[in-house]
């Protein structure tokens, strides 16, 4: 059964993600937040295989983003990016910040649930495009220390100091505080 957690505040949408995936023979909505406080909430205490993240709560513009990259950070919960807005920059962005496995637009709901059981089996071609998004920051020496810091043999021809430095640059890049958050992302995704 795949457990599916709804972060959407508007409570028509998100009736009818309930009933379509209560729907299926393999899923169950198990909880819907209305709020990034609740998405964060919920998500510990119901530890829903999926997270669907409506992009735009009413809190803020893309308040979304933050609650599911704070979501992917602290888990290894899947989460897909549910969204009204259809600019590729705008999707695309979101995805690389919140290190999502995937969207689906609002407008193309009867995708949801192919997205899920898709995203659910892995990897994706979303989740592979969204991995070059987030790579593409990185220049090919930093990409090499990254498969190094998540156990890829590499043949560095670097001083440690050096390496030190890209660790640091990849962490900046990335946004992210430390080494384990940097390992904690990359090991939950399906890597080629």
């Amino acid at each position: 059964m795949i457990r599916i957690l709804i972060v959407e505040d508007d409570a028509d949408f998100a009736f009818l993600i309930k009933n379509t995936v209560n729907s299926q023979p393999d899923m169950e909505a198990v909880g819907i937040a209305v709020n990034s406080k609740e998405a964060l909430k919920f998500t510990e205490l119901l530890l829903p295989d999926i997270v669907l993240m409506d992009l735009s709560l009413s809190e803020s513009k893309l308040d979304g983003i933050d609650a599911a990259r704070s979501i992917r950070l602290q888990t290894s919960i899947k989460l897909l990016i549910l969204t009204a807005f259809e600019d590729p920059a705008i999707i695309l962005d979101a995805c690389r910040r919140s290190f999502a496995f995937g969207y689906v637009f609002k407008s193309q709901f009867d995708l949801l649930v192919e997205t899920i059981r898709k995203t659910m089996e892995g990897p994706t071609p979303q989740e592979y495009m969204i991995q070059a998004l987030i790579l593409s920051v990185l220049s090919p020496a930093e990409q090499s220390v990254l498969n190094l810091l998540l156990g890829k043999e590499q043949d560095l021809h670097s001083s440690p100091k050096t390496i030190y430095n890209q660790k640091a640059s990849i962490l900046k890049k990335l946004h992210l505080k430390n080494q384990e958050e940097l390992i904690h992302i990359f090991q939950t995704y399906h890597r080629q």
